[in-house]
């Protein structure tokens, strides 16, 4: 499927959204959301990638559910939430751009005609139009914190079946290199005790595998990635009552993180 731009050599033009949603820049918690997955818009241009709407309404376009998570949580903590209004399946903003797998053609078991055999210039059009306005709004974000307690949570939604395996956590908690505050968070999700929390599966962080955490927080600031079952959030209700256990976890999560950190 060919990429059509204008003049300048833009994806985006009229009628297309902005690649970024920013909720409370200003917020006094020392919470910073970002949701890398969070909306599932086409640029126009891109048509439906070859993909029917049916598979456009399932995980492989985006995270579903983690938007109105997220927004409700910004609401509860007064926190900053940055959020990508563009599907993943056009460029995954949680993966280095340099990678195959930032445009995926084959998600999960769908084929992606329009990302088959991109050229290196449309590639980097996407990068530009999407990924870059994306990271450089968190960027922003966290740099005008300078200064003050800065905790970056990184919010995501996992499918309960994939490739036919079923997923019987309800939440995990990922990290790579540093544990310690992603460790307090799962022991505080934990704590009611009518929850599965795992660690670092289904998933594990890496650098080679994410882009926002390994980017932006890790060796800076503490941090997390959390990942909900889609079909528990999938509602609106359900989204409420899972941001009110989040912020819950994430503010008893501090006070055990600055307790291990005396």
């Amino acid at each position: 499927m060919p990429l059509h731009t204008d003049r300048t050599g833009a994806l985006l033009g009229p009628g297309d959204p902005a690649p970024v949603e920013a909720l409370r820049l200003d917020g006094r918690s020392p919470f910073v959301l970002t949701g890398d997955h969070a909306g599932r818009a086409i640029p126009r241009a891109l048509g439906d990638l070859g993909v029917s709407a049916a598979e456009l309404d399932r995980h492989i376009a985006c995270d579903i559910g983690i938007a109105g998570v997220g927004r409700r949580l910004s609401a509860l903590l007064d926190a900053p939430l940055v959020l990508q209004t563009y599907s993943r399946l056009v460029i995954d903003c949680n993966r280095d751009p340099a990678v195959e797998s930032s445009i995926v053609t084959l998600s999960e078991a769908t084929a992606i005609p329009g990302n088959e055999a991109i050229p290196a210039a449309q590639r980097a059009a996407r990068r530009a139009a999407i990924f870059d306005p994306y990271h450089a709004a968190i960027a922003a974000c966290l740099d005008r914190r300078a200064g003050r307690e800065t905790i970056l949570v990184s919010l995501h939604s996992m499918t309960p079946i994939y490739l036919g395996v079923s997923r019987s956590m309800h939440a995990a908690v990922l990290y790579d290199r540093d544990d310690r505050f992603a460790r307090a968070l799962a022991t505080a999700l934990r704590e009611p005790g009518d929850c599965l929390i795992t660690e670092n599966e289904p998933y594990a962080m890496s650098a080679d595998s994410d882009y926002t955490v390994p980017v932006h927080a890790e060796g800076r600031m503490p941090c997390a990635l959390v990942e909900l079952r889609q079909d528990l959030i999938a509602e609106p209700a359900m989204q409420d009552a899972w941001a009110h256990r989040l912020s819950q976890a994430l503010i008893r999560a501090r006070t055990l993180f600055s307790g291990e950190c005396l």
